[in-house]
């Protein structure tokens, strides 16, 4: 799985530096905004876990840093180990994994309308590829949680390959 997140990310190609420069200059308006939104959902105990709001903001403010830093310098190696990182130590917290999907789609609407056509055109197919493997960073970091049990034949008879 991990593999087949690599050969996909490498497939992405980074924004141009115009759209670069759009996406720095704004970025910091839209994640206020997404914080926002985010933290107005009355489901957000849910989303992030009982006493985690904070991290939720934080997470919002490194985001789009993290994205900037990546289409300036794209590395897909950084890129899908950076996400499976997140998904281990916000899931260790008590995040769950309906929270990307419902995060992700506030930066998506926000970005989609605030940034030029052109910007959202380059910018898009990362956040695309965000959502779209929610499920496989979820398979990926399962075997991470503590309490975690696995039901794959391999792990129940001690021959699998489990971290």
């Amino acid at each position: 799985m991990k593999d087949e997140l690599l050969t996909q990310a490498q497939k992405l190609e980074p924004p141009g530096e115009t759209a670069i420069r759009e996406f720095a200059h704004k970025w910091e308006n839209i994640a206020a905004t997404g914080t926002r939104l985010l933290m107005g959902r009355p489901d957000l105990a849910k989303l992030v876990g009982k006493g985690n709001e904070q991290m939720a903001e934080d997470n919002n403010r490194n985001f789009p840093r993290f994205m900037l830093s990546l289409f300036s310098d794209y590395q897909p190696a950084v890129f899908v180990e950076t996400v499976l990182w997140v998904f281990r130590a916000y899931r260790s917290h008590g995040f769950q994994t309906t929270y990307w999907a419902a995060n992700l789609n506030i930066w998506v609407d926000l970005l989609r309308k605030e940034l030029s056509e052109d910007a959202w055109q380059q910018i898009d197919p990362f956040y695309n590829w965000l959502i779209v493997n929610i499920p496989i960073f979820t398979a990926i970091t399962d075997t991470d949680l503590p309490g975690f049990v696995s039901n794959n034949p391999d792990h129940l008879h001690g021959t699998g390959t489990q971290k």
